[in-house]
């Protein structure tokens, strides 16, 4: 095994591991979560306006984009759902809380969202879906 190739596979599995949960919290009510209606309506009680359809957008980001940074399948693609679900999540639900999380901080999106970009930049590496299907 190459040891970068390898390196980017425990990347892409913890980051990707890590978020898709949170989709499926608000996508299906999953772990504990509170889907889609229940998701808008913590959203618009924080003054967002069509909660709802923003806990839709931002659960198929983290879901399907941590599915896809884990599998190494369309990469730039599902780190981009991710990145974005997770700035928008720093400049919302984190915002003004300083940075360790436990002060509700910005610390655990940060990192995941830097995560995701590391992975876009670097690519999936040899163990991945697209490298498996020759792109």
């Amino acid at each position: 095994m190459e040891n970068i190739d390898l390196g980017l596979l425990v990347l892409r599995l913890a980051v990707g591991l890590t978020i898709a949960p949170h989709g499926a919290q608000k996508l299906f009510g999953w772990f504990g979560g509170y889907g889609v209606k229940g998701t808008g309506a913590w959203l618009d009680s924080m003054g967002a306006k069509n909660g709802a359809l923003i806990a839709l957008f931002a659960g198929l980001g983290e879901f399907f984009g941590g599915l896809g940074v884990a599998a190494g399948f369309l990469t730039p693609i599902a780190a981009v759902g991710v990145i974005a679900v997770m700035i928008g999540a720093i400049a919302t639900a984190h915002k003004g809380k300083g940075f360790f999380n436990t002060n509700g901080g910005s610390e655990l999106p940060l990192l995941i969202a830097l995560g995701a970009l590391g992975i876009a930049i670097a690519g999936p590496g040899a163990y991945s879906l697209s490298a498996t299907l020759g792109f």
